[in-house]
């Protein structure tokens, strides 16, 4: 079983490139949903987050009631030291979930997976991995696809693009790099090349 770790900045594309991957026939398990998964009020994380950072980040601020991602978002955007107080929380649960997934991936003969995850470098997934693809895309054209598509001020787009490491740091760590500010069949021409290889490889 080949294991491909994705990553890639906010709003570089990498939701395009995890699209094509699926088609060609890999597994995916996205990384972001199992952390919706274990901070949702049934979740793991929740008690934990809330205990951490008060009522005032829930909906109606009743306990029971799903996080308010909004207002969690201000806290932790705007202050390092929250965001990696809410990771160290949150990244062990997610760990764990997504070795179950993978050894359930392996039970079932998978051929190729793929770990979908914005903070992949920085929570060690690289050791679960067999190669690490980076997703990249111009700084103009993740600030234009923030304010475009998700409705984001210009000022609101730019403090989520600078809570993350640089684009540079995740190339440092890539075996493969996905340009994504080109055209949708410049892109897709990238990953087949790089999935081809992987079949050749084995």
């Amino acid at each position: 079983m080949y294991r491909i770790g994705l990553t890639g900045n906010i709003a570089c594309g990498k939701s395009t490139v995890v699209a094509m991957l699926h088609e060609l026939g890999a597994a995916v398990c996205d990384a972001d949903a199992v952390v919706h998964q274990v901070q949702a009020p049934d979740g793991s994380a929740y008690t934990p987050i809330v205990e951490a950072f008060g009522l005032g980040i829930l909906q109606n601020q009743t306990f029971g009631q799903p996080i308010n991602r909004q207002a969690l978002g201000q806290i932790v955007f705007t202050d390092q030291a929250q965001l990696r107080r809410l990771e160290a929380l949150v990244h062990p649960i997610v760990r764990q979930t997504i070795m179950a997934w993978l050894e359930a991936q392996r039970q079932n003969n998978a051929q190729v997976v793929v770990i979908d995850a914005i903070k992949l470098i920085e929570s060690g997934y690289p050791a679960l991995c067999d190669a690490v693809w980076v997703v990249t895309a111009d700084p103009a054209i993740q600030l234009a696809r923030l304010i475009e598509t998700r409705g984001m001020s210009e000022a609101e787009a730019l403090l989520r693009i600078n809570a993350q490491n640089s684009q540079a740091d995740k190339i440092a760590h890539a075996d493969v790099v996905i340009d994504n500010s080109g055209s949708l069949a410049e892109t897709r021409r990238q990953v087949e090349q790089a999935f081809l290889a992987i079949q050749r490889h084995d």
